[in-house]
């Protein structure tokens, strides 16, 4: 069997081809068949960017191109790191199996999402405690773990003959490390883990060069090539090399800036606002129930099935459904109820400072600024927003990345670098959304008074 015959490429903008497994031997699971199985598809009907894609016209990407590409920087990952994971750890299995197993856990790794994404798992998955990543490792081992126990090879690589994909160590790689978590996996496939929830990763790589792409905001943002040449596992786990810092901080400023003017863009942030009331008066409507008690309903519920449904709702002979379908009507025509009126943003380089921060949450916010209002405004109709993007992860406890520092030939944590601690923490937006823009004078003075007077622009810390 040649590669000609047993292998298809995929053409993508942001990787060039992408190859895959079609053929393999008689009775044999491909990667096609991983790909063309209806959990995968399915993401096909769920957008990459939950809700910037009703304000970025071109930003029609779904999740089902960007879970192609991670599978792609799986392999292009491992081609890089193999040698050093087999030197660090001398029991790990053949590059077959584990570019395998990456492969599938970066084409599965956002299995479990719902309808608009990340929005889905805060405003519906958590009444069940569920996240994407807990419903992804379920759908994995209950549904997909037959075909993927069968997996045989991929384009660069095969399993050896006495080996056999383990379906739940891909579910154990996509979710996130816990610091309670009784480790009892061996140490290559815990350094694996550092691909997938790190600083920076198989997933993030991929999402920052096609959401930079496909939003008109830079066509190639970061050197991935470079990132990857100068990044190896050593025996403490995933590495840079300090000549590779310039590649790493480049990414993560780009990360951040991707946070900032797209993914908590002011108009996107006054749908999620506008979202979370609908969210709010319609869960009952999505799903009855569980999701985990019933995945096979759950596969139907897609972003696209959910719009269709919800704009038939103002038909309904339910006068409940039918006032509930006009709200959802006028979020469809892009009549957005929430207008933006004002924002302050502020730097932390202190983890504790933010924690003990009036700005946790939107709610203490809200309330801490409608306490700044004349007490004519105090029940005025607002919506506070808090954003939150990350600089640099504060890992202690789950160090997942390290930095090699060539003058004492050692790795040492990534956090101790100078250059990498001169990044803040997270910077965090607060934003006031109202029915209208006619108290904006006295909405902006509360905001200001809740950081005492201060422009908090100037601030680095509180």
């Amino acid at each position: 069997m040649t590669p000609y015959s047993s292998e298809s490429l995929c053409s993508d903008p942001i990787h060039g081809y992408i190859p895959f497994v079609v053929d393999g031997e008689p009775g044999e699971v491909t990667e096609r068949d991983i790909i063309d199985s209806p959990w995968v598809q399915r993401m096909r009907q769920i957008h990459q960017l939950q809700t910037a894609w009703w304000v970025y016209p071109t930003a029609e990407h779904t999740r089902f191109q960007h879970v192609l590409g991670v599978m792609h920087l799986a392999s292009r990952a491992i081609s890089q790191l193999y040698p050093s994971l087999q030197q660090s750890c001398p029991d790990v299995p053949s590059r077959g199996y584990v570019e395998t197993l990456m492969r599938m856990a970066g084409l599965l790794h956002d299995v479990g999402h719902g309808p608009f994404g990340h929005f889905f798992d805060s405003h519906f998955l958590s009444q069940y405690g569920l996240t994407h990543e807990k419903l992804g490792a379920q759908i994995i081992q209950e549904k997909l773990a037959g075909m993927l126990s069968q997996l045989r090879r991929c384009p660069e690589a095969e399993l050896d003959a006495d080996e056999q994909i383990d379906p739940a160590q891909i579910a154990w790689l996509i979710q996130r490390p816990r610091d309670d978590e009784a480790v009892q996996y061996p140490q290559w496939l815990i350094h694996l883990r550092s691909l997938l929830s790190g600083i920076y990763t198989i997933d993030n790589m991929d999402f920052v060069l096609r959401d930079a792409y496909m939003t008109g905001y830079s066509s190639r943002s970061y050197d991935l090539d470079r990132l990857l040449h100068y990044s190896f596992f050593t025996p403490k786990g995933l590495t840079i090399h300090h000549r590779g810092m310039g590649a790493l901080i480049r990414f993560m400023n780009v990360r951040a800036e991707l946070f900032h003017n797209v993914y908590f863009h002011r108009e996107v942030m006054a749908i999620d606002k506008g979202l979370e009331d609908l969210f709010r008066d319609s869960r009952e409507y999505f799903f009855p129930g569980d999701p985990s008690q019933d995945l096979d309903r759950y596969r139907q519920l897609t972003e696209f099935s959910l719009l269709v449904d919800v704009a038939r709702w103002s038909q309904s002979d339910n006068p409940q459904l039918q006032e509930l379908g006009r709200r959802w009507d006028r979020l469809l025509e892009r009549d957005i109820h929430w207008k933006f009126v004002c924002e302050r943003s502020i730097g932390f380089n202190d983890a504790t400072a933010e924690q003990s921060n009036i700005l946790r949450s939107d709610r203490m916010a809200e309330v801490a600024i409608r306490d700044g209002l004349p007490e004519s405004l105090k029940s005025l109709p607002l919506k506070v927003a808090v954003s939150r993007y990350i600089f640099r992860h504060e890992t202690a406890g789950l160090q997942q990345n390290y930095l090699y520092d060539a003058a004492h030939n050692e790795a040492r944590p990534l956090t101790s670098d100078q250059i990498f601690r001169s990044l803040p923490i997270s910077r965090k937006i607060c934003r006031i959304y109202a029915e209208n823009t006619d108290h904006a004078k006295e909405l902006s003075s509360a905001l200001d008074a809740l950081f005492g007077g201060t422009r908090i622009d100037d601030l680095t810390n509180m």
